[in-house]
């Protein structure tokens, strides 16, 4: 009987360590691979996939889904734009940007369905040379749209604003002087044979690196 039982305790302390010892071989294991995981991951600025390099700011600009979430604009690390900071709107969401030092100018809104167009017009006029235009649609981006804003932004650099229709989605970055067209800029067409939401196509996330006016 003293026999059994030294050997039931044998068994028992055994038992005990295996646990443990499995149990911290584990966690360890599980540490391990989540510091690995964040060393490799860093995090960049705006939450974009990759780092910018030196005289480029990171921006990231996502449209608004249908008319029920709205459109947010990051540039440089800072959200400038967004439902959070409550001063988006249905239309079109603009944010003007220092192209030397980064620093927001201004930003505003402009209903493009109800709204009076000459507020937007008056607005693009306005702008200076130098200034980054980084733009968001949500919900109906091209209702009151006339041909003298489309050569407005197609000056700032737009390649596909003069075909925007009603409840397209639409995203741009460019900026007032200059020489080609810009490589930001991204456009899907309201569909009823693609649209993801009904009446409204997907949203549109883009990102990317803004080279700094450096002249």
């Amino acid at each position: 009987a003293g026999l059994i039982r030294y050997v039931a305790l044998f068994l028992t302390l055994l038992g005990t360590w295996y646990l443990v010892q499995t149990y911290f071989d584990r966690s360890w294991k599980a540490i391990s691979l989540r510091s690995w995981i964040d060393k490799e991951q860093p995090r960049h600025k705006c939450g974009n996939q990759k780092s910018c390099p030196e005289n480029y700011f990171a921006f990231k600009i996502i449209s608004g889904a249908a008319n029920v979430v709205g459109p947010s604009i990051c540039f440089d690390d800072v959200i400038l734009m967004s439902g959070v900071k409550n001063n988006i709107g249905r239309g079109l969401n603009i944010a003007l940007v220092n192209g030397t030092n980064g620093q927001l100018l201004t930003t505003d809104t402009f209903d493009m369905y109800s709204g009076d167009i000459n507020k937007l017009d008056t607005f693009l006029q306005k702008i200076k040379r130098g200034t980054i235009v980084l733009t968001a649609s949500y919900d109906d981006a091209a209702t009151k749209m006339n041909d003298k804003v489309r050569a407005h932004f197609a000056e700032l650099g737009s390649s596909q604003v003069s075909q925007l229709g009603f409840r397209d989605n639409w995203v741009f970055l460019g900026a007032k002087g200059l020489k080609n067209k810009s490589p930001f800029e991204e456009h899907i067409k309201n569909d009823v044979k693609t649209n993801k939401y009904d009446g409204w196509p997907e949203l549109l996330e883009m990102e990317g690196c803004a080279p700094r006016k450096m002249d």
